[in-house]
Formats: structure tokens, C-alpha cells, sequence
């Protein structure tokens, strides 16, 4: 059954066996969730809502939205003891080494307090040569935060951005109560996978979370992996949601999934543009294009894995495509980027608004150099906390359209 986030009651429950506090996982406890679904072990939080999901049957999208990028549990309480049961769904590959954990990060008034990953669940056992995938169930685990101080205080539990995380249970060894979001401006991002996460260190150091912190501004993050494709849903999403400030970052997943040719490009992103503007008309809102990404500067997708180091747990992209399609319509980064700042150029005419950054600002040559991309299309853990400062700095920082005195 889906529920709405705003229909599902909060209900804190004491277990006297064991003296521990048992606070029901909802709505108001949780940030950056559209939808929670009820599961036969808790809730699941989903990025998209029902209405969403239900116009689209691809796998790599519901696997994406379901990942809880950017999503926390958030409330007030003066326990010194914080335990979590989740079921988890990890991805894994045949033939390749077990992949990390993924990573709970505890932050304590808004400083990082602790770290740890959950163990059991369930893994998505997938074969990267023939596509074919099967999920072995496993069990319920805890995550467990001691050791905190006992005063009042604001405590944020952010969930791996890359497993699919269903919630079971919240106990603390004191009250809970919902942390109310204290006026902070809503920032809204749609990105591709390294808007969703690949290859952050931690939830709470991707790009977008770091940005959002350096901001000072509640963050839902609709970066979705390998599915920035345009969709009208969402838009229509982005268009329902509340928000003070809304980017979206197109054009990697475009190339990658080769889905696009520039005569559709280009009205789709103003239908895209005119969507989200029915429900916000003159919110900021700035189009970005995509990092720098040599595989796809100049030769279009679609992106290929290349497999001759996966038993050592080294997946690496090359782009299939040759560069002379491109005279036949078919994308490469360097046309989107064109193509956008042209239909930003025009638009911004009317809306003043409408701002464009060029993705290279955040992560060129000279960054590519020094940190090069680990898979040749995902940036890794120092990468992403570049690409989050140079964001704030351009976006938030004196004068940026994000800024609050322009």
C-alpha cells in the first residue's frame, strides 16, 4: 500500500521489556522523502511519488528513486543511545568482489557525530554481461549510535544514498519528537547519477548535501542515476513540490543512454522548463550542464561497460558511439551544452529568473587532471566535495542566483 507522507499518523510506543522508547517511523520524522510505502517489514521512502513511478516501468529508475539519496531521519531528543532496523537491498555483480557498504551518517546539531553501515538484507545480484539480475533475500539489521551527549539536541540520520533502505524501527533511551524545519530555504535538485551520489564518500558528502550545507537551505535531492532523461513526470514532479530554489542538471544521461537526438533536445528541455514553471513562475531556477566527461565531450553514446578489470572490482565506461553521428543529430556533451546555454539565453528574455552554469565550471580540465573520473564517467569521494563547494560558491555565494540578496 502507498501512503502519502502527510497521511501517516506519528505514534511513539514504549517497549517495557526492554525500557527502550519505539518511535513509528513517519512523515514528520523524515527529509527529502516524496512517498513512503508500506512494506511488510516498515516503510520504504521513495524520491518519486506513486503517480510517478506507476508512468514508467524502467528498472534502473525504480531501483534510483528508491535509493534514498538525500533522505534523513530528523528530529529533536535528548537520548544517548540511537538504534535503527533496516532492511537494505545492496547491489552486487557477478564475477566482481562485494562491493562497500553503503554508509549511515549520524550528524548531531548539524556537525558529523558517527558513521556505520547496517549488515544482513537483501542483495540484487546483477551479471553486467547478459543484464539479467535475481535478488537474494536476507535479514533485518540494526544500526546502532551511542555514546551521544544526553542534552536536547537536533539529530540527523542520513541514509545510504545507495541501497535501497526499507525502515523498521526507530528506539532511542529517550523521547523523540519531530525537529521543526526552522524557516530554511527549500532547495529542489534534479541531476543524473553524480547529482544522486556515485562515487560519494557518504550520504551527507555528496555534491548536492555538501552544497545544500555550505548554503544553509533544506535540500531534496531528485538526483537520479542514470534516469535525468527529461522524463514528464518528472517535471510534473518538480512542479508539484514546494520550493524556494530549483535546479536541474541535464545532459549526461542523454548522451549516455543515446535516448535523444537534438531535433528532440531541444523542445524537450523547454517542455521540460515549462512544466516546472506552471507551478513555480518566477522561482529561481538554474539549468546546469553537464561535468566535464572526456569519454563524451565529442562522441556520442551510448556508454558501454568495459569489463577487463571486473573481477578486480574495477568497472570502467567507454563510449560506443562514433563522432561522426553527430551530423546525423545524435548528442554529445559539447552539443547539449551549446543547446542549452542557447535555450537558457533565449528563455531568460522572458524570465529573468532562468540562469545557466556551465558544468565545466564545476569540474573541467585542469580538475580532470588532478582528479581524474575512477570509472571514466563518476567522480569519487575529494571530486564530489569540489564539485559541492565550487556549487555553493557559484550558486549560493555574492551574487549568484541562489544567493539571497542578488
Amino acid at each position: 500500500m502507498n501512503d502519502r507522507l502527510s497521511d501517516i499518523p506519528h505514534t511513539p510506543t514504549t517497549d517495557r521489556e526492554t525500557d527502550w522508547i519505539t518511535t513509528s517511523i513517519t512523515a514528520d520524522l523524515l527529509r527529502g522523502a516524496l512517498d513512503l510505502e508500506r512494506t511488510a517489514h516498515g516503510v520504504l521512502p521513495h524520491r518519486l511519488p506513486a503517480r510517478a513511478r506507476a508512468q514508467c516501468a524502467d528498472g534502473q529508475l525504480a531501483m534510483a528513486e528508491a535509493q534514498p539519496s538525500g533522505v534523513r531521519l530528523v528530529f529533536r531528543t535528548r537520548a544517548t543511545v540511537v538504534e535503527l532496523d533496516a532492511l537494505r537491498t545492496k547491489n552486487a555483480y557477478r564475477g566482481a568482489p562485494p562491493r562497500p557498504d553503503g554508509v549511515y551518517d549520524l550528524l548531531v546539531d548539524g556537525r558529523p557525530a558517527r558513521q556505520a553501515s547496517v549488515t544482513g538484507g537483501n542483495v540484487l545480484l546483477m551479471d553486467m554481461t547478459t543484464g539479467a539480475a535475481e535478488t537474494l533475500p536476507g535479514p533485518v539489521g540494526t544500526v546502532r549510535f551511542s555514546g551521544l551527549p544526553g542534552h536536547a539536541k537536533d539529530v540527523e540520520i542520513w541514509l545510504p544514498y545507495n541501497e535501497v533502505t526499507e525502515l523498521v524501527a526507530l528506539r532511542t533511551d529517550a523521547p523523540v519528537e519531530p525537529r521543526p524545519d526552522g524557516g530554511r530555504r527549500k532547495w529542489v535538485h534534479h541531476g543524473s547519477s553524480v547529482s544522486h551520489g556515485s562515487d560519494a564518500a557518504s550520504p551527507s558528502t555528496t555534491w548536492p548535501a555538501l552544497a545544500g550545507s555550505l548554503g544553509g537551505v533544506e535540500l531534496t535531492n531528485l538526483g537520479l542515476s542514470g534516469s535525468a532523461l527529461l522524463d514528464p513526470f518528472t517535471a510534473r514532479t518538480l512542479r508539484d513540490l514546494p520550493a524556494d530554489l530549483i535546479s536541474v542538471k541535464i545532459g549526461i544521461n542523454l548522451v549516455n543512454t543515446d535516448l535523444m537526438r537534438l531535433r528532440a533536445f531541444g523542445p524537450a528541455v523547454h517542455g521540460f522548463l515549462d512544466t516546472v514553471r506552471e507551478g513555480h513562475p518566477t522561482t529561481p531556477l538554474l539549468v546546469v550542464s553537464p561535468i566535464l566527461c572526456p569519454i563524451h565531450e565529442d562522441t556520442p553514446g551510448p556508454s558501454a561497460p568495459d569489463f577487463s578489470d571486473l573481477s578486480a572490482g574495477r568497472l570502467r565506461f567507454r563510449a560506443a558511439g562514433d563522432p561522426a553521428e553527430r551530423a546525423g543529430g545524435k548528442l554529445t556533451l559539447n552539443v547539449v551544452r551549446d543547446e542549452l546555454a542557447r535555450i537558457v539565453k533565449q528563455r531568460a528574455a522572458d524570465d529573468p529568473n532562468l540562469h545557466y552554469l556551465d558544468g565545466r565550471d564545476l569540474y573541467g580540465e585542469a580538475d580532470f587532471a588532478e582528479l581524474p573520473l575512477p570509472d571514466q564517467l563518476h567522480p569519487d569521494a575529494a571530486t564530489h566535495r569540489r564539485i559541492g563547494e565550487r556549487f555553493a560558491a557559484l550558486a549560493f555565494g555574492p551574487g549568484g542566483p541562489f544567493a539571497t540578496v542578488r
